[in-house]
This record gives C-alpha cells, sequence and structure tokens, in this order.
C-alpha cells in the first residue's frame, strides 16, 4: 500500500511540475487579448486558462493530501534500529583484559615512532 501511494505521489508530482512549466505568466495576457501570438498557441487566446488552472489545482490538491497520508503512514511506522527508543536499558559491557591480563610487548622497534 505504501509503495502504491509512493508511486502515485512520484507521477503526480511530475505532473504538477508540467503543468506548471506549461503554463503561460500573467503578463503574456496583455498580448494575447490584442492577438498577438493567439495563432500559435494550442487552446486559442484564452481556452487553455481554465483547463490548465483547473488541472493544476486538482493536482496540487492531490499531491498534498499525498503528502499528509503518507507523512501519517511513515509516522506510524515503528523503527527496529531507533537508538533513542530504549534509554533506560543499560548498554552493554563489554569485558576490558585488566594490566596484568596483557602480555609485555618483546618487541623494540621503534620504527612507528616519529623523530
Amino acid at each position: 500500500m505504501y509503495e502504491i501511494l509512493l508511486v502515485i505521489y512520484l507521477i503526480v508530482a511530475l505532473a504538477l511540475i508540467g503543468m506548471v512549466l506549461v503554463q503561460q505568466g500573467k503578463g503574456a495576457d496583455m498580448g494575447s487579448s490584442f492577438g498577438a501570438g493567439a495563432s500559435a498557441t494550442v487552446f486559442g487566446s484564452s481556452g487553455a486558462g481554465n483547463f490548465m488552472t483547473k488541472t493544476t489545482t486538482v493536482l496540487a490538491t492531490v499531491f498534498f493530501v499525498l503528502s499528509i497520508v503518507l507523512g501519517n503512514l511513515t509516522a506510524g511506522q515503528i523503527k527496529q534500529t531507533d537508538e533513542w527508543e530504549n534509554l533506560e536499558a543499560p548498554a552493554e559491557s563489554i569485558a576490558v583484559p585488566a594490566a596484568s591480563d596483557v602480555p609485555a610487548s618483546t618487541d623494540n622497534n621503534t620504527s612507528d615512532v616519529p623523530n
């Protein structure tokens, strides 16, 4: 379920980016209202405004709803490797050998010591 919503989320995000990039800015409306460049547009001088605006609104709404749903699904998952989850339990103790148990080094090689 989570993976399916994640794929849909990615598709909606890419479609939303595409719709925003295809739209004309508000400054282009002045030139198109007088007929300049109206023949070069796909939907005519004012036909694409409502379609693209409504499509962008729907895609943005779906994007935000999916963001909230995916956020709630992610927050509900319990992480097995969370180091802050169990702070009251003591850490595992590691046995450190005593100084008398460590054999004395008989190697007198001082090549590791810088001059």
